[in-house]
Formats: structure tokens, C-alpha cells, sequence
């Protein structure tokens, strides 16, 4: 399996099409998240990262510069495809998006908006909350922040 990071872009038509699918399929159709659309200006401005399975992507990430979501670079859409969980993939996705911020980027600051059952993870990475518990789309998050 490879890690991949690309401007919007950089991707050609199989993986921008691999990416809108997994984030369909996790977001839509696993958390039934119907209220907001997924596919947004945000993503042109973005880096994709992801991690593929021979043609298949089975992990992602959409690191977002400062200024378009937060006034920090942000990690966004973080996912890890049913049958590749529970392998720490999760964990090196978050270690992978962050040492990419602050190479692309330039940032030392990032900022996320976690669900709440997946705050732990972030904070295994040096990420503190910073705010109390919110709904987002009908499901509680916290905000976090990397100083």
C-alpha cells in the first residue's frame, strides 16, 4: 500500500472519482450524513492524502490551508474504508496529514473538527480540544487544535 499527496489538480479522473467514492460511501451511506454536501469549493483548495490498496483507496484525508475553513491549516474528512479499520491505519493517516501540513504548508498550527468518538485519536497525536461538544450534521464534535 502507498501513500499519495496531491493538489486537486494533480489527481486524475480514477482517483478524484476513488476519493468522491469512499467519502460517499463512509460519510453518506455508514453515517448517514445528508444535511451538508460533501463535495465543496474546499476541495480545489486542498491537498488530497490517501492511501491506496492496489487501485482502491482505503484511507484519506483533505488537508485544507489557512484561511479557507479556519484561521489555521485544517485536516478535514478523515476516513479509513470498513474493512481496513482496527490495522492503525487511522493512527498513520493523522501522523502522515500533519507532517504534510507543515512541509506544504509551512504550518506548525492545525486545526480539526473531530467527532467526538475519535478525539482520542488526535489527541495521541498532540491534538488538545479547545472548545466544548457541538453538533455538526447531527453528530457531536469537539474542535482540536495542534499547537
Amino acid at each position: 500500500m502507498e501513500w499519495t499527496i496531491k493538489k486537486f489538480n494533480d489527481l486524475t479522473l480514477d482517483e478524484l472519482y476513488e476519493i468522491c467514492k469512499v467519502r460517499y460511501e463512509v460519510f453518506a451511506c455508514e453515517q448517514k450524513i445528508h444535511k451538508e454536501n460533501d463535495l465543496d469549493y474546499i476541495d480545489k483548495e486542498s491537498f488530497h492524502l490517501f492511501l491506496q490498496n492496489k487501485n482502491e483507496i482505503v484511507a484519506y484525508a483533505r488537508l485544507i490551508p489557512k484561511g479557507l475553513l479556519y484561521n489555521e491549516a485544517s485536516i478535514g474528512r478523515v476516513l479509513v474504508v470498513n474493512e481496513y479499520r482496527r490495522q492503525g491505519i487511522a493512527s498513520k493517516l493523522v501522523k502522515k496529514a500533519v507532517e504534510c501540513i507543515k512541509k506544504e504548508f509551512k504550518e506548525e498550527h492545525i486545526v480539526l473538527s473531530s467527532q467526538l468518538y475519535a478525539k482520542d485519536l488526535y489527541k495521541r497525536h498532540g491534538f488538545k480540544v479547545i472548545s466544548d461538544i457541538y453538533n455538526q450534521v447531527d453528530i457531536p464534535h469537539v474542535k482540536m487544535k495542534l499547537f
